[in-house]
């Protein structure tokens, strides 16, 4: 476009420094002031907080504060199914993904995976599935999807918002805003918006387009009074996973995909790494990588789709991001388990738990302590609910770590 732009990372030894254009200026260690209050426009990383006082001193100067999201979705010309919520959307915007590759589309998956988004401005794809966090929905005003979807919204990030949880929801509402067709999730009450004149798909409770049926022992995906599959014939299991097929058929039909290339995904999609991924179950231990449980509702739902006989030793910590881990006493009251805190907040969720819980500084260390107690029947969890950017580079690191300490220990 014409544009020369400067770089400022608040890392002092950013990694990708020196592939950056020997003609593009940069600063790093922090945020140069004087850059900013004479910029034109402001492209920010989602890491980084609009509640900066730098950034907020360069709005009211009129500058043009946007996220990579907006700058994207003033250039792109095809449609967009937006996904965003606070658990499954890496899931569900992967399956719709490969639904859409069946069906003939050459499709983007880009945003908070895959991609970056801008990346795809210039390759010749005719579809973009979007996963977009809360963080890159704040500074996003121009996104028009074709569908929008919201999978879910519970207590997550209120460290980053001042107005807490009403403020985050607010920000995940934003989404349908332009879109042409919103699907939500009517299970999670706390999802609902106030609807407007616009095509709106519901999936969730028994009320909603698409639904659970619990049937003589079997339970069945519906649409509108009709079965369209028993969740037997499905390699994915548990309540959350369920819903987010549900939203992955709302999003299929809406589309208008061919039934029978969305049946066979569906069928045969067995889940995505650190997402409750079996790593182990050498002597009869089972090990499970949920290292993508970055809040306190993906450890719910991982405690309740567990089939375990014996104990579950949960590996729980990292940064809490301020989440209320109290309610989670409830479904650890009655079961047979032992808890190893670790990392930034390992401490104070140690004390939650006291009666069932050990602290360790490391994840390491742990896993070192369990390996030496586990036996046959047992199942080691790391489902953290807390950010890994206390101790790791991201959930990734975290996960394949935590998988080579039971490779090596169990």
């Amino acid at each position: 476009k014409g544009i020369t732009p400067k770089i400022i990372d608040e890392s002092a030894h950013p990694i990708y420094l020196k592939t950056i254009p020997k003609k593009i200026k940069y600063h790093v260690g922090n945020l140069k002031k004087t850059w900013i209050l004479e910029s034109d426009i402001i492209v920010i990383s989602p890491g980084i907080s609009s509640n900066k006082p730098i950034l907020k001193q360069a709005k009211k100067l009129g500058i043009n504060v946007i996220s990579d999201i907006e700058l994207f979705s003033r250039e792109v010309t095809v449609p967009i199914i937006a996904i965003t919520g606070t658990n499954g959307k890496s899931t569900v915007a992967t399956i719709v993904k490969k639904i859409a590759k069946r069906a003939g589309y050459n499709v983007s998956l880009c945003g908070n995976i895959g991609y970056p988004v801008l990346d795809t401005l210039e390759k010749k794809f005719n579809l973009h599935v979007i996963e977009i966090s809360s963080f890159q929905l704040e500074h996003t005003f121009c996104l028009k999807p074709k569908i929008a979807v919201i999978l879910n919204i519970t207590h997550d990030h209120i460290n980053r918002y001042p107005n807490g949880f009403k403020e985050y929801k607010k920000i995940k509402l934003s989404i349908y805003k332009q879109a042409e067709i919103c699907i939500n999730n009517n299970f999670n009450i706390l999802d609902i918006p106030i609807k407007t004149s616009k095509q709106w798909i519901s999936f969730g409770s028994i009320k909603s387009d698409y639904y659970i049926l619990h049937h003589k022992n079997n339970t069945f995906l519906c649409n509108k009074g009709k079965k369209i599959i028993n969740t037997n014939q499905m390699l994915l299991y548990g309540q959350h996973n369920y819903q987010n097929i549900l939203a992955v058929l709302a999003i299929a039909d809406s589309m208008t995909f061919p039934r029978s290339h969305t049946m066979d995904i569906i069928r045969t999609f067995s889940g995505l790494p650190h997402r409750l991924q079996i790593i182990n179950t050498h002597k009869g231990i089972c090990c499970i990588n949920d290292s993508k449980s970055t809040n306190v509702s993906s450890v719910k739902a991982a405690l309740t789709c567990l089939r375990s006989k014996g104990t579950i030793w949960l590996l729980l910590g990292g940064d809490k991001k301020n989440a209320n881990f109290h309610v989670l006493k409830k479904y650890l009251k009655n079961m047979k388990v032992r808890i190893y805190c670790f990392g930034k907040d390992g401490i104070y969720l140690s004390k939650i738990y006291s009666k069932k819980s050990i602290y360790t500084p490391t994840l390491k260390q742990a896993v070192s302590l369990i390996s030496k107690k586990v036996v046959s029947g047992d199942t080691v969890l790391l489902s953290p609910g807390c950010s890994s950017l206390d101790q790791f580079p991201n959930f990734e690191e975290r996960g394949n770590q935590f998988i080579q300490f039971v490779r090596d220990l169990i």
